[in-house]
């Protein structure tokens, strides 16, 4: 029978296009589709082909089956569409155009019993070239060809019930399985042998698998709504790139569109909830049993990501929703809840089976009902389901690169317009002494020389301060070093070349950043020290040495003069690098919070540093003319101008800008576990990003670039956050979307950093099993492991000058790789 208009909204999102009732239970019916057909068992024994392209009422009905059929699936090529069915008494092959050229004959059709498995198979799936067919009965795997009719091999191993296969499409003569046991299998079916097989995974069977030829990744699904992705990349060792939790996915995306909303409704100045303050509806507990799984592939207008080839994605069926979820970031893209349709038929599923076009815009999803006897077939349209979950705000433009003049009422205004202003009067006067003028020959209030008539003052002894000499030869060494270009072919950087200790005794590296030009390295230790290195860590490093507590953050100025240092004991110092003499401090009893993290900001116009639940705005002046008597008392000073809390409230855990070009933007994380974006070109919050990782973020890492390479101006707008246990996280702010999620290394105790490379093409992170991990941004699956390291390491910076990459360890050892 037809289903039930629905109206409204509901209409657009999802329709019913057919219905049928079965006298049997349809709890487990045995569901397939294909790109132009849907099939399923009906009253038990009958194999049932429907076309969503056709009329609903032309439905082809294939008898052949007496026992319940468990089983069916189509063949991968559309000319002849092969359809398989497998029940405990036969397993048949059908030929759907055949079948249905006879039926409109009025004969009746007939398939090619393929054999007799005798027990009761859960799972059947084609190979690539449609030649043969894997069959799960019990716990084995046999591999029947179609042509003979025979069975090539069988694969005994797993300890449960195989409940689902796939052929690898690059591989040859590859096939993996998954079964109740909880694992997951890779057979060499030529040769009959086990290549691999992994551990237990979890508590509850798999029920699902699938295969990503783009990204060589294996997917798979347990009955408790958990989801692995595998790498099968050689060399990999089949590590787990991801861990995904339905339910905790579901609630994440939830609370982001919540907040996102109401971030966008408040007014400037209040405050929004955090994720376990914001309205939920009551819901009974469940889980997400992973039913099945589909390959989508998402165009630019449908998603709204600029992506030439279209996002990849994946369709998740399971008993009480559907979920799409993007592969390369992990995160949820809608989720279609059946009971938000009250007009469906089918509200809980036993079983369920997913269908997407290829660059259509509408799906088709077979559901058999749990609790009844229905079987519906839902037609979804794509855009419409994108469309309504989109997050509040989502169409707002944010951009790292300043786009317009800096608003009188900006903050930043104050640093700009006292550079633009004129000079005061007393400076013009100073400009004009040399000038001959006609003015009285006295002229203050006590009379002293004038000068005029005094012989020459001549300056016996004076400081050889040949500065132009300086500058001269500096910026002749800066070009020479600026002549050779950031290489673009060998770009990985994976060749140990040295390996420095950074003190006598072990001490921890905390922080590392290059300078600008890449020839200097400043890390900051654990023992109160912050130390410079040549960037071939030749020679003896310069120390810095003042603060009372483990050196937190180091940053370099932008023209490489001052370097910045935070520690625990609560102080800001900010140091000459040539003199290694500290030049201005901010002590504890300035702030009524610990700097969490600081920097310099807006071309070294402003210090930028996170304190509690704020971040504060510094204008700083460094006094240059130092007295020998008073040495010990600088003169330089600092005036706070502007600061702004986080929406939440919460405490800071880190703030980041970018600070080599004028940018309005600051990012900065609470413990909230949220990711707050303010423009201090309107002085203000913009966006919130909730529930980023499951613990607080301990570094925000921005692509800054550098001058010695060129990108494309939309990947200034990329960061990446990363939090302990919780992995690398890259973000697009003009989407405020994770748009890629970097998981391969362990990070389960230890804040290890991470960093972008120069030229964009790397992101290189710290790890607890003494290696440090490059990826590539195009692949969630590491590019390469750097060894050699002796304990955890835990920070990682790239040379923005040329293709290296240091690493330091918690034993303080630093690392520098370079290319071949």
């Amino acid at each position: 029978m037809e289903a039930p208009s629905t109206d409204g909204h509901a209409r657009d999102v999802v329709a019913e296009r057919y219905v049928v009732e079965s006298q049997k239970p349809t709890a487990h019916a045995a569901l397939a589709c294909s790109t132009q057909h849907c099939a399923f068992s009906l009253d038990g024994n009958r194999l049932c082909v429907w076309s969503p392209r056709g009329p609903s009422h032309q439905l082809l009905t294939l008898q052949g089956h007496r026992q319940l059929i468990t089983a069916v699936v189509f063949g991968n090529q559309t000319d002849p569409l092969q359809l398989c069915s497998a029940s405990q008494d036969c397993i048949i092959m059908w030929n759907v155009d055949e079948c249905r050229e006879k039926t409109l004959e009025g004969l009746t059709p007939r398939g090619t019993i393929l054999g007799s498995p005798l027990q009761t198979v859960l799972c059947l799936r084609f190979s690539l070239d449609d030649r043969a067919v894997a069959v799960c009965a019990g716990n084995k795997v046999s591999v029947m060809d179609v042509e003979e009719q025979s069975v090539m091999v069988e694969l005994q191993g797993h300890q449960g019930s195989v409940t689902a296969v796939e052929f690898c499409p690059w591989r040859a003569h590859t096939l993996i399985s998954v079964s109740e046991d909880r694992s997951f299998k890779v057979w060499d079916y030529c040769e009959g042998s086990l290549i691999y097989s992994s551990s237990i995974l979890t508590a509850y069977p798999l029920l699902s698998l699938l295969i990503n030829e783009e990204n060589q990744q294996l997917v798979t699904g347990s009955a408790d709504g958990q989801l692995w992705i595998f790498s099968l990349t050689d060399g990999h060792h089949y590590h787990r790139v991801a861990h995904v939790d339905l339910k905790k996915k579901s609630e994440t995306f939830s609370t982001r569109r919540a907040v996102a909303g109401q971030h966008c409704r408040l007014p400037e100045g209040s405050r929004y909830h955090s994720s376990h303050e914001v309205d939920k509806k009551e819901e009974a507990e469940a889980t997400f049993p992973v039913l099945s799984l589909a390959h989508l592939c998402l165009q630019d207008s449908q998603c709204g990501v600029f992506s030439p080839e279209g996002t990849k994605c994946l369709w998740i069926g399971s008993s009480t929703a559907l979920f799409i979820i993007n592969l390369a970031s992990v995160e949820l893209e809608a989720a279609l809840h059946f009971k938000e349709f009250q007009s469906l038929s089918v509200q809980v599923a036993g079983s369920c089976a997913i269908m997407s076009e290829a660059t259509g815009p509408k799906a088709f999803c077979i559901l058999a009902s749990m609790f009844g006897n229905k079987i519906a077939v839902l037609e979804i349209s794509l855009a419409a389901l994108l469309s309504s979950q989109r997050c509040p705000g989502a169409g707002r433009t944010l951009s790292v690169l300043a786009s317009s003049c800096v608003l009188p009422t900006s903050p930043l205004c104050f640093g700009v317009t006292k550079e633009n202003s004129p000079k005061p009067a007393n400076a013009k006067r100073h400009a004009v002494r040399s000038v001959m003028e006609d003015r009285p020959l006295v002229f203050h209030t006590k009379i002293r020389s004038s000068g005029y008539t005094s012989a020459p003052h001549v300056t016996m002894f004076s400081p050889k301060t040949n500065i132009k000499h300086k500058s001269k030869r500096a910026s002749k060494y800066k070009n020479n070093y600026k002549c050779k270009e950031y290489s673009l072919e060998s770009f990985l950087p994976r060749n140990l070349s040295r390996q420095v200790a950074v003190a006598q005794e072990p001490v921890a590296v905390s922080c590392l950043q290059f300078s600008g030009d890449g020839q200097r390295l400043a890390c900051g230790l654990a023992n109160h020290l912050c130390l410079v290195f040549d960037a071939s860590l030749s020679g003896t490093p310069a120390a810095f040495s003042g603060h009372d507590g483990a050196v937190s953050t180091v940053c370099w100025s932008h023209d490489k003069r001052w370097l910045l240092s935070t520690g625990r004991d609560q102080t800001l110092r900010v140091w000459s690098v040539p003199r290694t003499e500290p030049m201005m401090l901010l002590g504890s009893d300035s702030f009524p919070k610990p700097i969490t993290c600081a920097q310099f900001y807006y071309m070294d116009t402003f210090i930028l540093l996170s304190c509690g639940p704020e971040f504060r705005l510094l204008k700083y002046h460094i006094d240059l003319c130092r007295d020998d008597i008073r040495r010990y008392k600088p003169k330089s000073r600092y005036k706070p101008i502007f600061r702004l809390p986080l929406s939440s409230g919460a405490d800071m855990t880190t703030v980041s800008a970018v600070n080599d070009f004028y940018s309005y933007i600051i990012l900065a994380a609470g413990r909230d576990r949220s990711v707050e974006v303010f423009d201090l070109n309107a002085g203000r919050s913009t966006a919130v990003i909730a529930e980023v990782h499951s613990r607080p973020a301990h570094q925000i890492c921005q692509n800054k670039g550098s001058s010695y390479t060129t990108q494309k101006s939309l990947a200034y707008n990329l960061f990446l956050t990363t939090a302990v246990g919780d992995g690398v996280r890259l973000w697009d702010l003009r989407t405020l979307r994770c748009v890629r999620r970097f998981e391969g290394h362990p990070d389960r105790c230890y804040p290890c950093g991470v960093a972008f490379s120069p030229c964009g093409r790397l992101v290189g992170c710290g790890a607890e099993d003494r290696h440090a991990y490059v990826y590539e941004m195009g692949s969630s699956s590491f590019l390469y492991r750097l060894a050699g390291h002796t304990d955890t390491v835990t920070e990682v910076a790239f040379n923005p000058a040329s293709p290296q990459l240091v690493s330091a360890t918690l034993d303080g050892k630093l690392q520098l790789f370079v290319v071949e």
